[in-house]
């Protein structure tokens, strides 16, 4: 359940007998209503909204009398009240009320957020269901636990202030986030993958490697890439760019606007204009900041006149566009404003959709495993509510894109109401080193945007004929598929995107001939197409030199000393801060072993 929108109705409807063996999500709805309760008991006069569980956890939103505020005492407390309610093993006892009745009850409460619910459920609605937890009383359709004994493992993680409804015009109220699980061991283990997940966050990897940042100065959601994350998305682009040429792609450019009967035509405007910025008036006519890069593609196509000979046609770009989110989602890296799309899009006759379909998801399966991601979660997104096209059409669609998934036998579960106003798509969320999931790839099936330009090509019978379009990302964006980099590898890339691949120690930095010998072991590196540089650390101490590279997640570190200049055998001392290791090589086989490892892209 999405944590800032809550089916009332569901909230609200008569309550359902609790399965013999409750699941997680009931656990964790149970403790929901748990912690109400102990705050109730501990802030005398507090309204509660609601409180429904979440993929890993629950949370309640309160409001609490005066405007007073939660602070981490107050978790505390309210934990170590929760506990007290657990010894008591307090039942979840259930009832059905009238809808008047459920209302005068939550009234007499003073609890009006409960009350609005009823209200909002309308007249078609005669009875509700209530839960009592001792004297806590919630309107919910449950199930829950038998009893408050079963709650034993719950940990209380923060508090944070959202709009009632989820709406910014609406009053603020504070919202308490909690986890339970069925034994200790395994709250342990989840609190230890959150402090895990803490260490590979990429808003703090950012700063400390140098990576990218973000500026109020310069506005929420957009993104500066330093030097050393430069460098790395130079790398991925560069692999991504030879991947696409190597398979038919032609690269194309477009510009960031476009008039805004652009995007009448397109659809957007009446499908996606939320997303979308406002008009810029350029010589008295209106123009927008592109939010996708599809009728840029599509007007390049339309340039001239094409034959069935020459389909199928795969435009790619790395396309920056910008979307408006609002700032209570923007993520470092992972939610922004603006962002640089993998994109493409391919033009092609009906009898060959089928072939490009298969082709791009094979595609998409091997970009990942180059990076690293063998794990991949695949969603077939069907027909929203809001869309263009026959239903037909979009069965048709929705059946080619499935027939390619189950060509190829891979596993993969329908997400109903996903797909895009102009087509169906086949979602890929890769799953990163802590088995988290992220939204990479789509691969959209498009029968709309041709008929909206009016698409043609020539027949081999002379005819004019509609083509169809695909839709589709391999990375997703540059700045989210980088962020979801830095935590997949906590900031250790492999070798071949690392920044710094092999970085030079000399011992005795105040040496000349030790300096010298360091300078020319990076000038032979460099030399063979490596990325090497010699320690900006003068005066420190060998270790807290090496220590420091480790930090900056320096895959190889290289000390040379006097012993190195005096012996004159070329070889130096290797560290695998990666694997770990020491050992000794010549400097020419250093070279040729750096070069091959990066040249394999090996993502360990």
């Amino acid at each position: 359940m999405p944590e800032d929108l809550v089916d009332d109705a569901a909230e609200a409807g008569a309550p359902l007998e609790a399965p013999q063996q409750p699941t997680l999500e009931i656990l964790r709805h149970s403790a929901a209503h748990l912690m109400a309760a102990a705050v109730v008991e501990l802030f005398p006069g507090a309204q509660y909204d609601v409180g429904p569980p979440t993929s890993d956890g629950f949370f309640y939103n309160f409001r609490l009398p005066r405007g007073a505020t939660f602070s981490e005492d107050d978790l505390a407390a309210i934990e170590k009240r929760m506990g007290q309610l657990v010894e008591r093993r307090l039942p979840f006892e259930r009832s059905v009320l009238g809808r008047g009745e459920a209302r005068a009850l939550f009234s007499e409460l003073d609890q009006p957020f409960k009350v609005d619910i009823i209200d909002r459920l309308g007249d078609a609605v005669d009875t509700v269901g209530i839960y009592r937890t001792g004297d806590f009383v919630d309107l919910c359709r449950g199930p829950h636990v038998p009893d408050s004994g079963w709650l034993g493992a719950v940990r209380l993680m923060r508090v944070a202030g959202v709009y009632w409804r989820g709406d910014e015009r609406n009053e603020q109220l504070q919202r308490i986030y909690g986890t339970a699980w069925f034994t200790r061991e395994e709250l342990d283990a989840h609190l230890e993958r959150l402090a895990e997940a803490e260490r590979r966050d990429h808003r703090r990897l950012g700063r400390e490697l140098d990576l990218f940042s973000v500026s109020e100065e310069l506005g929420g959601g957009l993104v500066l890439w330093h030097p050393n994350g430069g460098l790395v998305r130079s790398v991925i682009e560069d692999h991504w760019r030879e991947a696409h040429r190597g398979g038919g792609y032609d690269l194309v450019f477009s510009p960031h606007i476009a008039q805004r009967g652009l995007w009448e035509t397109s659809g957007h405007v009446d499908f996606f204009a939320e997303n979308m910025y406002g008009p810029l008036f350029i010589d008295e006519r209106p123009f927008q900041l592109k939010p996708m890069n599809c009728p840029f593609h599509i007007l390049i196509y339309k340039s001239q006149a094409r034959s069935y000979r020459d389909l199928p046609i795969r435009f790619a770009e790395l396309g920056t566009v910008y979307r408006y989110e609002r700032s209570g989602v923007l993520h470092g890296l992972l939610r922004v404003r603006g962002f640089t799309q993998d994109d493409a899009h391919i033009f092609c006759r009906p009898e060959q959709i089928e072939g490009e379909i298969g082709r791009v998801v094979d595609f998409c399966l091997d970009m990942f495993r180059t990076f690293g991601f063998a794990d991949v979660n695949i969603y077939l997104s069907t027909r929203p509510d809001k869309a263009q096209g026959s239903e037909e059409d979009w069965r048709r669609a929705e059946s080619v894109l499935e027939g390619q998934l189950r060509q190829r036998d891979i596993a993969y579960r329908v997400d109903p109401g996903a797909g895009t106003f102009y087509g169906p798509k086949i979602d890929m969320k890769v799953l990163d080193a802590l088995g988290r999931e992220w939204q990479c790839a789509t691969v959209q099936f498009d029968f709309t945007q041709p008929e909206n330009f009016q698409l043609e090509y020539t027949g081999e019978e002379g005819g004019r004929h509609r083509p169809v379009m695909v839709h589709r990302a391999l990375l997703g964006s540059m700045e989210r598929f980088f962020g979801v980099l830095i935590e997949h590898y906590a900031g250790h890339f492999p070798l071949w995107l690392a920044p710094v691949q092999c970085e030079i120690v000399p011992v005795q930095d105040d040496v000349p001939e030790v300096v010298a010998l360091a300078a020319a072991v990076v000038g032979r590196l460099r030399d063979a197409g490596l990325r090497a540089a010699v320690s900006d650390k003068p005066g420190e101490r060998l270790p807290k030199k090496i220590r420091d590279a480790e930090l900056r997640r320096v895959p190889y570190v290289v000390a040379v000393g006097r012993r190195d200049v005096e012996r004159g055998d070329d070889r130096v001392t290797v560290r695998d801060t990666r694997r770990g290791g020491q050992y000794e090589l010549a400097v020419s086989d250093l070279a040729e072993q750096l070069r091959t490892e990066a040249a394999e892209k090996r993502a360990d």
